[in-house]
């Protein structure tokens, strides 16, 4: 897995690289938009969201006891510690505020022409939480995500890696903000009384609504940070 670990060997123009950053945009538009394709890929914004749950409660102290992924693409991510105080309200905000975090991190290593670091970190973190795992479902779902890393790593061209790099950065902003939006809708209807948001208003007083609305600002802010870094116009 050498391409993995080395700088790209293509040199991409600035024109090139503008085209694969749109293309990559449009094809996640169209991924995340799409009921069919979403069913599909909103599993890799679980293992992001769940992923993030599970990061911030070790950190802050929290005995991780399992990751679980169904097939309906909702996750649970279960801890032992404290059930109130700044360690649980950081584990429950964690997994919506990852996925938008996540992409603006790819997109400063895409701007920064870091390719292989980037596909390097998301292999470590898919391995990391798959030790975490623990439901058939869900290893399936993890190793898949991270086979196609891995490929893409191992033997995509220096432009596929870029290409595949921008469709990862606006999946994950784009996908996160829309699994902000399918759990409004949920509770406007009363089918999600233990969402996240609904947890943390139970532990801060802070309505729910606010946490949902701080999400989703957090998803459009990483949009438009990430735009900042990868479109450049008119390109060089």
């Amino acid at each position: 897995m050498t391409t993995l670990l080395s700088p790209l060997r293509e040199l991409t123009t600035g024109q090139t690289q503008a085209t694969l950053v749109i293309l990559g945009g449009l094809v996640a538009l169209v991924v995340v938009g799409v009921h069919g394709s979403w069913r599909l890929a909103r599993n890799v914004v679980t293992i992001a969201h769940e992923g993030g749950h599970a990061l911030v409660a070790i950190c802050s102290g929290r005995t991780l006891t399992r990751i679980l992924l169904h097939s309906d693409t909702s996750g649970v991510t279960v801890s032992k510690g404290r059930r109130d105080g700044p360690g649980m309200v950081a584990t429950a905000a964690a997994g919506y505020a990852t996925p938008p975090l996540l992409g603006i991190g790819a997109a400063v290593l895409v701007a920064a022409d870091e390719i292989s670091i980037m596909l390097g970190i998301a292999v470590v973190l898919l391995l990391a939480t798959l030790i975490l795992i623990r439901n058939a479902y869900g290893v399936l779902s993890v190793v898949l995500t991270g086979a196609v890393f891995v490929l893409v790593a191992a033997y995509g061209s220096a432009n596929v890696q870029y290409g595949f790099a921008c469709f990862v950065t606006w999946f994950l902003i784009v996908g996160g903000l829309r699994t902000v939006l399918e759990v409004q809708r949920k509770r406007s209807r009363r089918r999600a009384p233990d969402s996240d948001a609904d947890q943390l208003e139970r532990l801060t007083g802070v309505p729910a609504g606010i946490w949902v609305a701080l999400f989703a600002l957090l998803g459009v802010f990483s949009l438009l940070g990430a735009g900042r870094l990868l479109v450049v116009w008119p390109p060089v």
